[in-house]
This record gives structure tokens, sequence and C-alpha cells, in this order.
């Protein structure tokens, strides 16, 4: 059998009528995606469907999520649900937080930028995306490519330049909370590098975002923190710029034709977004709007 179920494959093989089928897929009960006016549906997202145990007497029919996007915080995102009208709301918790919230129905979507020990960041997200089986019917959107690095105080007073400085002076490092992109990926860069955790001088209680980050740099709480280039320039503090990463936004397959993320999704390639993204600095937007993966 293929990968992709042509409409009459996938009824046969879910033992469907193909107009039961259509009705599953008009409530978004079902994982398929539309190529030139064709439905076909991925036969390992349907046997994870199956598996999950999501059929339901109702006919599948779901519950729309709140109108709320959670995960990571971003200053171009966050401008960004402000000025295009979406009316969709920003609940910053982390990126892991972000995708567990998302696959038990408390968000519309997940703003992520996730990061691994062995290096391997570019497809980190839909990796992570890809496994988790309470998202059977996931889409990826790219949103930017963001500068990730250090911020520092005014001139880089420490002469801070990657974590076995920061370890060497015993610089005060802020960091995110668990499960925190920021926080992601401070564990791989200090990994990579061959540190032990406890040889850096940790700042207590965790940041819960990257603006606070920032706020103990410049109010001499800590030497440095991760965060993004944006941050920094805001603030008004210097940057040690680390890597580039991956910022995008998850969400159901069911949820991406409503009209709050067509409405995002929509402004997001528009001029005045990319303007935006200038001007903050630190950001690559040429693929904002992109499907990256669909489950």
């Amino acid at each position: 059998m293929p990968d992709l179920l042509t409409t009459d494959e996938a009824a046969t093989y879910l033992r469907l009528s193909e107009r039961k089928l259509y009705e599953l897929v008009a409530n978004g009960a079902v994982p398929c995606t539309k190529v030139t006016g064709k439905w076909l549906f991925p036969k390992a997202a349907l046997d994870r469907w199956l598996a999950a145990g999501l059929v339901a007497p109702a006919g599948l029919a779901q519950a729309a999520a709140p109108a709320i996007v959670g995960g990571s915080h971003d200053p171009l995102l966050e401008w960004a649900l402000r000025e295009s009208g979406c009316g969709l709301a920003s609940l910053p918790e982390g990126s892991e937080a972000g995708l567990r919230r998302l696959a038990r129905g408390e968000l519309m979507a997940a703003a992520i930028h996730l990061h691994r020990l062995d290096g391997d960041d570019e497809e980190a997200n839909v990796e992570a995306v890809a496994q988790l089986s309470g998202l059977h019917d996931a889409v990826v959107i790219g949103l930017a490519r963001r500068e990730q690095g250090l911020v520092v105080a005014a001139g880089n007073p420490l002469r801070l330049a990657d974590m076995a400085s920061i370890a060497a002076k015993r610089a005060r490092l802020a960091q995110r909370p668990q499960g925190a992109g920021a926080q992601l990926l401070l564990l791989a860069l200090v990994a990579r590098a061959g540190i032990p955790l406890d040889a850096l001088a940790l700042v207590k209680p965790a940041c819960p975002t990257g603006p606070d980050i920032a706020q103990a740099v410049r109010a001499g709480r800590a030497d440095a923190g991760m965060a993004t280039r944006a941050v920094a320039q805001a603030a008004g503090l210097d940057f040690v710029p680390l890597t580039w990463e991956r910022f995008d936004l998850v969400l159901r397959q069911r949820s991406y034709f409503l009209p709050g993320p067509q409405a995002l999704f929509a402004f997001i390639r528009t001029g005045a977004f990319h303007e935006r993204a200038q001007e903050l600095g630190g950001y690559d937007v040429a693929q904002a709007g992109e499907v990256r993966q669909v489950n």
C-alpha cells in the first residue's frame, strides 16, 4: 500500500464509506492534506490516529482549541499577533510546555525552537513534532530563523565569547525554565563544549522570557544570559552571537484554515512584517509562512 492514500484507498483502509470519510475531513477529524485539489491521507498518520484511540462515537468532531498561541516568547511574533488583527492571544511558557498544551488541546498553536545535544538543530523542531503521538495531525509553519547568543552588559566588560569563557570567569549566567528553547540551547552548548553544568555560576530563579534575561543583566543580577539579538538590541545591551535557529509555529491541520491563523499567516508574508524583522535585528524571514512539515 502506498504511503499516501487517495480518498477511496483511505476509505477502504479505514473500512468507512467515502461519504463518511468526507464528513470526517470536513470536521477536521482525520489526518489529511490537500494537493492540487485532491485529498491525500498519509498512511503513517492514519495508523497513529487509530492507535491513539481517537475514534469517538460523536463522529470525531472536536471542540475548537482556545485562540491562544503558546510556547516560546518572541518579540517579532508578539508584534505580529497584535498588528495582524488575528485575535490570537499569547501565552509564552517555553517550547516544550507549548507542545504539551497543544497536544492537550489547550492552545491553537505553539511557537517552538528546539535544540539537541548532538548539534543537529536544523530539523529538531519537525522531528520533535513528528514523534509526539498526541500531534498526529500537526502542521509546522516556518516563522523565521533567529540569531541566538549571549546578552551581556554594554561594552561586554567581562569579554565573554562562549560557554568556556563564562565558566573560566565564573560569570553569573541567567537561565530560562526547564524545557524553554533557550535553556535547551544553553544545555546543548555546554555539553558540546565539554563543560560540567555545575562549573557555571547559574543565577536563580529562572527568567521566564528573553526580556527577563535582559532585565537581569541590566539590573546587575547576572553577567549574561541566553536570548536573541532582538532582545538585546531592544534593551540597549551588547550581544555575543552564537548560532542561528529555526523558530516555527505548530498547530493542528483542522486549526490551520481557521480565520485567526489564516490572518496571521497572511500578515507574516507582508512587507510590513519583513520590515519589522529587519528593524528588530537578528531575523531571517525569507521563508515565513512556508509549510515545513505535515504529520
